[in-house]
């Protein structure tokens, strides 16, 4: 899933003199070319969506962190599951952004509350997250270590985070090492957080499914 800001216009200015900003989205695409992905009816039909939500054991006033949340696919299935909670819908992209709050705003689920993020740190406006959610996203974020140091940062006491994403030998981006994540590196990114494997779930079987807390 994407996790790609407007570029600010410093960054967009070194980029026109030739330099490369410190970080940056990887597999970057246009808001159109992602919404076009992240819907496709084959996709969507691939994501167990309702089993993956089910499978957090969240509780009705929880405060969920969709990260990198797209076109807002689980967005609206995890507010469903938190009715007096709230779920932070968090993209880098604007238009993305605008595009959950006109989906959330057309079903009247008033506990999504969009958030523009920055490439190493969500901005969450709060540090009460019970559980922070990153479906097909984490291989896109180019420096992880930080970006899950900054995430961890905004969980409450027993708070979680939750990582799916490709097996690197089968997921679409194999002959990208770049756009690769495994088990073992994310546990060492979590470990540096403060954060251990809690729970595995096998429920895909291209993608692995690990949920971390302290």
């Amino acid at each position: 899933m994407p996790y790609l800001s407007r570029v600010p216009l410093l960054v967009l200015a070194a980029s026109l003199l030739g330099t490369v900003p410190a970080h940056a989205q990887l597999g970057a695409r246009s808001t159109a070319e992602w919404l076009k992905t992240l819907d496709s009816q084959n996709r969507v039909a691939r994501l167990k969506v309702d089993e993956a939500v089910a499978r957090l054991g969240l509780a009705p006033g929880a405060v969920v962190a969709d990260i990198g949340a797209g076109s807002g696919v689980f967005t609206l299935p995890l507010a469903r599951a938190v009715p007096q909670g709230w779920v932070y819908a968090v993209d880098i992209d604007q238009g993305l952004v605008d595009h959950i709050a006109r989906k959330a705003e057309q079903v009247s689920a008033a506990n999504v509350r969009p958030v523009l993020g920055q490439f190493t740190d969500p901005r969450l406006p709060a540090r009460d997250v019970d559980l922070a959610f990153i479906f097909d996203v984490l291989h896109h974020i180019e420096d992880r270590a930080t970006y899950l140091r900054s995430l961890a940062g905004y969980l409450r006491p027993g708070g979680r985070i939750a990582v799916i994403d490709f097996h690197p030998e089968l997921g679409p981006h194999k002959n990208d090492s770049k756009l690769q994540v495994t088990r073992d590196q994310t546990r060492e990114w979590m470990a540096a957080a403060g954060l251990r494997p809690l729970a595995e779930h096998p429920l895909y079987g291209d993608k692995w499914y690990v949920v971390y807390g302290r």
